[in-house]
């Protein structure tokens, strides 16, 4: 019976649903037939810890009962209303949400996903500015929406460069470096030199706004080095730019704080966020707000919305969730555990397999940069990185990967035997592939 029901779900996937990010003849995916925490199974019973998150989005852990009951309820109340009425949930979640940022913001814009807030985002700044341009690092992702990918930095945007007014350009990245420095402090340094010429030679009077990913995730998990985010503010308040944060993967407990942007001292003008406000049990994102362009649109109509903007279920599981996170001490595990298991852990990884070129992260969101040799950083292949995926899939473990990397990435709410066990098998799946 249950090799039925994998093979129905196999043969309806591969008759009817189209996926992302894929040429659709030579798929060949797993069948997740439930999960609870950390794990999911399938219908044979193969239980697998999810150690990618789904899209590093699952935060609190598969059906958490307290957002699954928040979901029923509301459900049972009133399933969907327009964004043109004034709804209770929906003014509770934005509540909890600002509960949670620095001083100064004031409104929460509600919209679908991360694309479609950074989209707002980067329209709030042009009409508050009365500017076009935006920049962003080329090592970004910023969503698949028309000007969210163009803002993204790596190779998806090629094929869609359909928006306008977009610059690219380097962010730090010491590991890897475009500015040949040798410290943290230099990378920081050179980047922002890089940075300011940038603006200055596009046009400060041009730029609307810079978007950066806090701390970059789909392109490597790259912590800031010191002082770089607070430069770029200072640069922005120089030279009359709106900071865009975006905070879609990193926010919400995954770098073991609230908000990934709060241990770089620094404050931005705008925040997007979506993922883990509500670990995606409900499609949902948005913007937060400054109070200096949320008074922008007091007397002056903002020319955007969606349907389900603010949509009461969404909202239900933002509320669930937040209070769930802050009743059971989820964000703090996952800094506790990022700094005395995780941390560590791949630290003594590395010392013992020669393909781990680095380690960097905090909270529960790592990255192990793969090379074929560590005096050249040469990056490992696609072939590679497809036989540590299956080594570790045979072992019980979901990973989650991109270019040369292996992103560790397991919900905030992973203990530290859980860790133990991924930390086994990510060993074993090195050594056969090194075999």
């Amino acid at each position: 019976m249950t090799d039925d029901l994998d093979q129905a779900a196999t043969a309806l996937d591969r008759e009817y649903v189209f996926h992302s990010w894929s040429a659709q003849a030579s798929l060949k995916l797993p069948v997740i037939a439930g999960g609870l925490g950390t794990e999911v199974w399938d219908f044979a019973g193969n239980r697998y810890l999810d150690f990618s998150s789904q899209l590093v989005n699952v935060n609190i852990g598969h059906q958490h009962p307290a957002i699954v009951k928040a979901i029923q309820e509301q459900a049972a109340t009133l399933s969907t209303i327009g964004p043109a009425t004034a709804n209770l949930t929906r003014g509770q979640a934005a509540q909890r949400i600002l509960s949670k940022t620095p001083a100064g913001f004031k409104k929460v814009f509600f919209t679908n996903g991360g694309a479609d807030a950074n989209e707002n985002a980067i329209r709030m700044a042009r009409l508050h500015t009365g500017r076009d341009a935006v920049l962003s690092t080329y090592r970004s992702y910023h969503g698949n929406t028309g000007g969210a990918i163009v803002a993204t930095g790596d190779w998806r945007r090629m094929p869609n460069q359909f928006a306008r007014g977009h610059v690219h350009f380097f962010g730090p990245f010491l590991y890897r470096s475009e500015f040949w420095a040798t410290t943290p402090e230099e990378e920081s340094a050179r980047a922002l030199h890089h940075l300011e010429r940038v603006i200055q030679s596009e046009g400060p009077q041009t730029i609307a706004a810079i978007l950066l990913e806090s701390v970059p995730g789909t392109a490597g998990i790259m912590i800031p080095p010191p002082g770089y985010l607070a430069g770029v503010r200072a640069l922005c308040d120089r030279y009359g730019i709106i900071l865009i944060l975006d905070e879609v993967m990193a926010g919400f407990g995954r770098t073991g704080r609230w908000f990934a942007f709060e241990g770089y001292d620094v404050v931005p003008d705008l925040i997007t966020f979506a993922k883990g406000v509500n670990s995606g049990y409900v499609p949902v994102g948005g913007v937060i707000i400054s109070d200096e362009i949320s008074a922008t649109f007091d007397d002056r109509v903002f020319p955007g919305g969606l349907t389900y903007s603010g949509h009461p279920l969404a909202a239900a599981s933002i509320v669930a969730s937040i209070d769930a996170m802050e009743s059971e001490g989820i964000v703090e595990n996952a800094r506790r555990v990022g700094a005395d298991v995780i941390g560590p852990g791949l630290a003594a990884l590395a010392e013992k397999h020669a393909m781990i070129g680095e380690v960097r992260g905090e909270g529960v969101f790592w990255a192990l940069d793969l090379v074929t040799d560590r005096a050249t950083r040469e990056p490992v292949g696609a072939d590679v990185i497809g036989r540590l995926k299956s080594a570790m899939t045979a072992r019980g473990l979901m990973p989650f990967s991109a270019d040369n990397r292996i992103h560790v990435v397991p919900p905030c709410v992973v203990t530290d035997d859980e860790v133990a066990r991924a930390l086994d098998i990510y060993d074993e799946a090195f050594s056969a592939v090194s075999a």
